[in-house]
């Protein structure tokens, strides 16, 4: 393995990280959906998930890594903490993949140790070595994380990457886990460790940072130009608390600002060859679909992939962009496969050229899923003049990417007015096949049906947040629902579209239930076998 790259090694964690957010669960068709398009988009490494914390994990790295870890394709990572059971899971996640990592992770600030590991110092290097040289044995491809590395003692943080390396660690990542450090602090950081570290030629540096006070980006870049060749980031920055470094930031820092960046990596200021290996023209497409997939809306003046992003308000600036695009806009947005592409479909067109136009946008659908998909197309076909693909995403979305189908919505019709009080009445499929029909009576039309689906599932929430937004402009546009609701400390999500805004917030309602409800079947189901077992 080079240990000096002469280009920047990109490592999603979208599918470990970025599902960490509250009400970011994906299930194994997405992930894999996502990690497919992570191939395309040319990541090196994709963080597939956590294989030991739960079957479904553990099956979706399996999957992620025999049908996405091929040769030529990214390498597959697993994460593990540094027990031996954690690493024996990740390894037999990931034996299929052509290409596969095993991350090993251990705390070494003081307050972790202290408070959630429980051990001294000497234990973590004898733990840290240990735990490595386990994984080695499995492959030779590890990589090594010391846990809140920004907060820890330098010294001892040096001790315990040079026995990580001599153990056999070929990464070495140096997490600022609650983003805690200011780009300045985190360049001294892989600064103090490359002087510091007598073996450290031996390993790549990677760099992961979390987002707390907004410098995840800068602290990710300044980290690069002090020696890191490897960094960390998720899919529109999504992540455990305000999220990591977002990839699409990094990559086109690095792209659009290469003169700059060229010398750090030994080139010539001057040189045109790129720093990543991303094929940018998918970071756009890529965004969208972890947006749709998640349920993680990406906020209108996000860089980059925000809807603003690319959009001019100010008279002055439209003057200049109108004379020169370059006056106000740093980088095209054909760029990053930013495109006012609409398919020109209809109800009489076929569903091959549908499919082709799916697949180009990242999606691969099996034969039914295909079937529902362009049922639904052509139903809106009807309605509109003119077929975005953004509208065709809004379809995935509701119809194909969605929580397994427990209970599903039959019926639903309001009354409401200004004197009127709002009424909703709602028909559901149980999961054993049964319809149920209730009414309720509510603040507005959409807490009546909220009310009316909570009396057929019976299932405490809270819902914690609620936005509308429509998919494209026009009295005819499809409208977006996502909501978030709250059971017993965790968050939920649901997402659906339809160009009836009530019948869409009722179906993304549904959506976040079933995601609740089959959480809470497979932890009866997990109780249940635990006392089968004891028994």
């Amino acid at each position: 393995m080079n240990t000096q790259p002469d280009r920047i090694i990109i490592f999603d964690t979208t599918l470990r990280d970025g599902e960490q957010s509250p009400g970011a669960t994906l299930n194994m068709d997405e992930k894999l959906t996502i990690a497919r398009q992570l191939s395309r988009l040319g990541v090196d490494v994709i963080e597939a998930g956590f294989p030991c914390s739960s079957q479904g994990d553990f099956e979706a790295v399996r999957q992620i890594a025999e049908t996405v870890g091929v040769e030529g394709g990214p390498t597959i990572c697993g994460l593990a903490r540094a027990k031996k059971a954690d690493i024996e899971t990740a390894a037999e996640a990931l034996k299929s993949a052509a290409s596969a990592r095993i991350h090993v992770f251990l705390s070494t600030s003081d307050i972790h140790l202290e408070y959630q590991l429980k051990k001294s110092k000497s234990e973590v290097l004898d733990m840290a070595e240990e735990m490595v040289a386990h994984a080695k044995s499995f492959l030779d491809n590890i990589e090594f994380s010391p846990m809140d590395a920004s907060r820890s003692d330098s010294e001892f943080l040096y001790q315990v990457i040079e026995r990580a390396i001599a153990a056999g660690a070929t990464t070495v990542n140096i997490p600022d886990t609650v983003g805690y450090n200011t780009p300045q602090e985190m360049g001294a950081l892989i600064s103090g460790i490359r002087e510091n570290v007598p073996n450290i030629n031996q390993a790549i540096i990677s760099v992961h940072t979390q987002n707390d006070l907004g410098l995840a980006t800068p602290n990710a870049l300044a980290a690069l130009e002090s020696g890191a060749r490897q960094v960390e980031c998720t899919i529109n920055g999504i992540g455990e608390r305000a999220g990591n470094a977002a990839l699409e930031e990094l990559v086109m820092a690095l792209h659009v600002r290469r003169q700059y960046f060229n010398p750090f990596l030994g080139r010539s200021r001057e040189s045109e060859e790129p720093l990543t290996r991303i094929d940018t023209r998918e970071i756009y497409k890529s965004s969208r679909l972890v947006s749709n997939l998640s349920g993680m809306m990406v906020q209108p003046n996000k860089a980059i992939v925000g809807t603003n992003a690319f959009a001019h308000e100010s008279g002055i600036h439209q003057d200049g962009v109108l004379k020169n695009r370059q006056t106000y806009e740093i980088m095209d947005a054909t760029s990053i496969g930013w495109t006012n592409n609409q398919i020109i479909l209809g109800k009489h067109s076929g569903r091959n050229a549908f499919n082709s136009r799916l697949q180009e946008l990242g999606y691969e659908l099996s034969e039914t899923e295909l079937n529902k998909a362009f049922l639904r197309f052509k139903e809106l076909a009807d309605k509109k003049k003119e077929i975005t693909d953004w509208d065709l995403e809004a379809i995935l979305s509701d119809e194909i990417q969605q929580a397994p189908e427990l209970f599903r919505l039959e019926l639903v019709q309001v009354s409401c007015g200004d004197s009127a009080r709002p009424t909703a009445t709602v028909t559901l499929r149980t999961p054993e096949g049964e319809e149920l029909s209730d009414a309720a009576i509510g603040t507005g039309p959409v807490d009546a049906v909220y009310q009316a689906i909570n009396r057929v599932v019976n299932v405490p929430n809270q819902l914690i947040e609620f936005s509308v937004k429509s998919v494209t402009a026009g009295i005819d546009a499809i409208g977006e629902v996502t909501i978030r609701l709250r059971h017993e400390d965790r968050v939920y999500s649901g997402h659906a579209a339809h160009t009836d805004i009530i019948v869409a917030s009722a179906r993304a309602y549904v959506n976040a239930l079933n995601h609740l409800s089959a959480t809470l079947r497979q932890g009866n189901q997990a109780s249940n076998l635990s006392a089968h077992q004891q028994n």
